[in-house]
């Protein structure tokens, strides 16, 4: 039997070295998409990368771009997927404030740009189409929890692009009859997530301040309330969702939410430091109250957080609470992973991490990412 051909866009990012491996694990051939750069980072995928042999069972990488339509041609022309996963973005939130041309052209532009190409080479009928949607599209909240039904009203050029990402997605579904489906995907995280966001932030620096390799962890707003998942959870929902007799648009989340707070107290506490908070607003910080962390060099009575206001987005999205319902019907999917677990698995990661960078056997610039094979997942 020929095996299934998968093309995923964003393979070197979290989601797509999940995915990467998940659909390598099913007996998938596995193509993806990677942008011509200064620098080549494939880290998280470099126990699954084989760029030259084409009888390898790895990932095969083909240069490509979402911005560029005749590239896209070219590698959908090549490799002829039966099932295309776009999770490339320009996917941070802060970012996409300082550069919402760019973040348009990529995250927005860049999904019709795959869907045009899939139909202009008449895949449409053989070929299945994922697009990553996110809970930033309802941004302003209109009811609790957000399902598929409750509309949307983003609070960032990130948020925008990506709603004209999930309506292209339904229309060349409806005007061509495509199989397109998005998946709006609540946050979720992992010990590979970058280290610019949140949660990845806060383990990581955590580890690094306890190690002595960093003065301070310096956050935003710490009462921003998220429903976080594990994404080697999320990214069986994605494959699920193109297994459907009929495409659909889903809700991918936990159904439970938490604080940035939270996750702080959460993550210190599995490194052996317990915090108290002190001050409010933008003079609020965290101070050492115990510490029992191998090799710490921090005492108590150290700052070990502060606020500050570059962190804060020009407009706030304070709370996201994702309702699956649909997902768990339809798909028979649910998350394997609690929210603690979460934690605890990207704590103890970083601050391996950071043990080994504090003793000379990794330099910061290759200790980013630990992995012989993708953490959480049995060898």
């Amino acid at each position: 039997m020929e095996k299934k051909r998968a093309l995923i866009t964003g393979v070197t990012g979290q989601d797509g070295a999940y995915l990467a491996e998940l659909l390598l694990a099913k007996g998938y051939e596995v193509h993806g998409l990677k942008r011509r750069a200064s620098s080549f980072n494939t880290e998280r995928i470099d126990h699954l990368y084989h760029e030259l042999d084409e009888t390898s069972p790895g990932v095969h990488l083909h240069y490509g771009d979402l911005t560029d339509s005749l590239s896209l041609l070219r590698v959908l022309q090549q490799v002829k997927p039966d099932e295309i996963y776009n999770l490339a973005a320009q996917s941070h939130v802060a970012v996409s404030f300082e550069e919402p041309e760019f973040t348009a052209n990529v995250d927005g532009l860049g999904a019709v740009r795959l869907l045009e190409a899939m139909r202009s080479l008449g895949l449409g009928d053989r070929c299945r189409y994922y697009q990553a949607s996110t809970s930033e599209l309802y941004g302003m909240v209109r009811e609790m929890p957000q399902r598929e039904s409750t509309p949307f009203h983003p609070r960032s050029p990130y948020g925008v692009a990506k709603l004209y990402a999930y309506w292209i997605t339904v229309n060349y579904r409806e005007a061509y009859g495509l199989y397109g489906c998005n998946g709006i995907l609540f946050n979720h995280e992992s010990p590979i997530r970058g280290e610019t966001f949140v949660t990845r932030k806060i383990t990581r620096g955590l580890a690094r301040v306890a190690q002595g390799l960093q003065h301070c962890l310096y956050l935003g707003n710490l009462d921003a309330r998220r429903d976080w998942g594990h994404a080697r959870d999320f990214v069986e929902a994605q494959w699920l969702i193109l297994q459907q007799d009929q495409p659909a648009d889903y809700v991918i989340a936990t159904g439970i939410q938490h604080s940035v707070r939270e996750f702080v107290i959460l993550a210190a506490r599995e490194m052996g430091i317990g915090l108290e908070f002190q001050g409010a607003g933008a003079d609020e910080h965290a101070v050492v109250a115990s510490v029992s962390t191998p090799g710490a060099k921090i005492q108590p009575g150290s700052v070990i957080l502060r606020i500050h206001p570059q962190y804060y987005r020009p407009a706030e999205v304070d709370t996201l609470l994702g309702d699956a319902s649909f997902a768990r019907e339809r798909l028979g999917w649910s998350p394997k992973t609690s929210f603690a677990e979460l934690v605890r698995e990207m704590a103890a990661a970083d601050l391996a991490l950071a043990q080994r960078e504090a003793q000379g056997a990794i330099g910061a610039r290759h200790g980013r990412h630990l992995i012989e094979r993708l953490p959480g997942r049995d060898a």
